[in-house]
């Protein structure tokens, strides 16, 4: 996969994107991640990216030149173009799984009020937030799509199994977990992880999963009963 990024802040993607799992998928060829400073694409001595809006109001938006140039320069007819913004659908898990599939995504990270409406309008196709708060521009939002998506591209983890028990990839949170010392400051491991029985086991997690949910997200459960996957 190829994903391009265009921001005003480069240099906030150093260290994230070159550490960990994300390092490894680009060493092994997986990724190809190429950041873009958008005001590459601008002509005048001082750069400029932003503007007052028509009408009146607070704050900038990004001029939509620097924007067209920059994306007509970068993508191509495989290109899927993502909006990070407020706005935007509330990214999760299905969300991740089905932009793993893309083959090239292009990410504008949103600064100053947003952008011109018409950068939205010609070439946008999918706009999405990390959250119900404020952040200082998109690129945190940017990293956090890019991990979650990266994480699911075949080769990348050690265990191809590894993404589908995590949290939410089958809507629920995940299971507790224990290693070794079987006890600890006499907290022990449950019986049923120690037992050999692997369909107990399974059982065992599925449960705990449920419970867990039930506790800290009840939204979860709520949306699968909604979508008939799950019963009481």
């Amino acid at each position: 996969m190829k994903i391009d990024v265009l921001t005003l802040f480069p240099g906030m993607f150093n260290g994230p994107m070159d550490e960990s799992i994300i390092k490894r998928a680009k060493q092994k060829g997986i990724l190809n991640l190429c950041i873009h400073n958008l005001r590459d694409y601008t002509h005048d001595k001082h750069k400029t990216v932003d503007d007052k809006p028509y009408g009146g109001g607070p704050g900038m938006l990004l001029k939509p030149e620097p924007l067209f140039e920059a994306l007509e320069a970068i993508t191509t007819d495989n290109s899927f173009i993502i909006l990070m913004t407020p706005a935007g659908k509330l990214f999760n898990q299905e969300i991740a799984k089905e932009l793993a599939k893309k083959d090239n995504l292009v990410i504008i990270c949103g600064s100053y009020e947003g952008i011109d409406e018409r950068v939205r309008d010609y070439w946008v196709d999918e706009e999405l937030s990390i959250g119900d708060y404020i952040l200082t521009n998109g690129a945190l939002p940017a990293m956090v799509v890019i991990d979650a998506i990266t994480r699911l591209l075949p080769g990348v983890l050690g265990h191809e199994e590894s993404c589908l028990q995590e949290s939410f990839s089958n809507g629920l949170l995940e299971y507790p977990q224990y290693t070794r010392p079987e006890v600890f400051r006499g907290m022990k491991v449950p019986d049923i992880l120690l037992s050999g029985n692997h369909a107990a086991i399974a059982k065992w997690r599925e449960e705990q999963a449920r419970i867990r949910t039930a506790q800290r997200r009840p939204d979860l459960l709520e949306r699968l009963k909604r979508a008939n996957k799950i019963t009481e």
